[in-house]
């Protein structure tokens, strides 16, 4: 008889767990998951940050929004400072703290004594002089009936031949009754979320459930942000190109099948050895890989870039720079995206940049809005994370053991932005100089720092 097992630690059994089990339980059991590695990598853990903080919230018993992003702070401490080099649990911390905040300032222009647009009291119409009666107005020279057809200039010294209409502001015309009848619910006029912001009125309705519906959205974006910067390849891939990217991921893989359905191109790709090769092998023969952050469907990989008539070069790493003459972009993915422009990628990824930056080669970033951080690499170092020693010199003898305590393998490093041409998001393609912008539009001020 067979005998349905647990599913091991990792993300499938924190999703299967946290419905049944109060939010400290929860909460131990995805900090002990990011401590111990069992849940890594950016799509993982900002998953499973937003499943915990949207059932925080909904068993949370505050009344006043303050309350609530106290909570979710103290929460948002201990799962950074289980995972301080995962980028992506801040983000998704900062983006639901940003949500509850958005709904207090909601309720605080609901107030009564609000400074609400709708309660501006209208600024008075401003009367223009009347024109001084004379002579030379009354009964006007025949040279100036005839030869003088256009209007004078209103100012201090000159006078109109006419009265003219009331001067009023912007904010008269909003106050306007007429204005405000025809600014519905998608009108840009009303800010914020779908609690109506009615002046002199304090909604009754619970802003949690604001909050839950923000954190439900939020999840939908995490799963489909990699089809919407799919959508973008057609803009940014010529045919006959000929493309270098490094290492597999799941998004740079969507972005080549999306282009390949109307261009034809070659791709060379570096093996990133001795990560991650054993996927980049698979990822080009049609096999399965064994991330679970790679999450492309079976369709995906029974139909390789090869089915689709494109070209694809395996080389070793060593060859990046050789053929890099020879190339027309570089097309990468990122752990994360940091304040200045400068990403965290996968390790081997700088000799890349560097290399095509040599040959004047633009490279591209693939990076979602879940992975830009509003952080600053004062020390590049604390970004860099590293891996099991075994994969760089193999544990055979005793005597080995010794030898391997100052063996390190890095599995991301630090890439500044000065290498970077562009970045691809779901929102669009943006210029390094300006992705600074991009980063904070994603956050309020108060939640920079955690």
């Amino acid at each position: 008889m067979a005998v349905d097992l647990p599913p091991p630690p990792g993300l499938a059994s924190f999703r299967a767990n946290l419905p049944s089990w109060p939010p400290e339980k929860s909460i131990e059991y995805l900090i002990s998951l990011l401590r111990r590695r069992q849940i890594r990598g950016p799509k993982q853990c900002a998953l499973a940050t937003a499943w915990l903080l949207r059932k925080v919230v909904s068993t949370t018993k505050a009344s006043e929004p303050g309350k609530l992003i106290v909570r979710v702070q103290d929460v948002g401490k201990s799962l950074v400072d289980a995972a301080p080099r995962e980028l992506t649990v801040g983000n998704i911390v900062r983006r639901v703290l940003g949500a509850i905040r958005e709904e207090e300032e909601n309720r605080d222009n609901a107030s009564p004594g609000s400074s609400d647009v709708g309660s501006i009291p209208p600024t008075p119409a401003v009367e223009l002089p009347a024109p001084p009666i004379s002579a030379s107005t009354m009964f006007p020279r025949r040279e100036d009936t005839t030869m003088h057809t256009r209007p004078a200039l209103i100012s201090q010294q000159t006078s109109t031949p006419e009265r003219r209409p009331p001067v009023t502001s912007m904010f008269s015309m909003i106050s306007h009754p007429t204005m405000r009848g025809t600014a519905g619910t998608g009108s840009p006029i009303r800010s914020g979320s779908s609690t109506p912001a009615v002046p002199g009125q304090i909604p009754t309705t619970d802003f949690r459930a604001e909050v839950l519906e923000a954190i439900t959205e939020l999840v939908d974006e995490l799963d489909q942000a990699d089809e919407q910067i799919a959508g973008y390849a057609l803009e940014h891939v010529s045919p006959q190109e000929t493309i270098f990217t490094y290492s597999t991921s799941a998004i740079v893989q969507r972005f080549l099948l999306k282009a390949a359905t109307k261009r034809k191109f070659t791709v060379i790709q570096a093996e990133s050895y001795p990560n991650n090769h054993k996927n980049t092998h698979a990822s080009i023969i049609g096999g399965k890989l064994g991330d679970e952050d790679v999450d492309l469907d079976f369709d995906s990989f029974s139909k390789p870039l090869t089915a689709q008539g494109v070209t694809v070069l395996l080389v070793p790493d060593s060859a990046a720079f050789a053929m890099m003459s020879r190339v027309n972009k570089v097309i990468i993915s990122a752990y994360g995206v940091l304040g200045n422009g400068s990403i965290v990628a996968e390790a081997g990824t700088r000799s890349v940049v560097t290399a095509a930056k040599c040959h004047r080669v633009p490279v591209i970033v693939l990076a979602e809005t879940y992975k830009l951080s509003p952080l600053f690499p004062y020390d590049p170092f604390d970004y860099v994370d590293y891996g099991d020693a075994q994969n760089v010199v193999e544990y055979q003898d005793r005597e080995m053991q010794l030898g391997l305590q100052s063996v390190k393998n890095p599995t991301t490093e630090f890439v500044e932005a000065a290498k970077i041409a562009l970045f691809i998001t779901n929102l669009g393609g943006v210029a390094t100089g300006y992705i600074y912008r991009t980063i904070r539009d994603q956050y309020h001020d108060e939640d920079l720092e955690l």
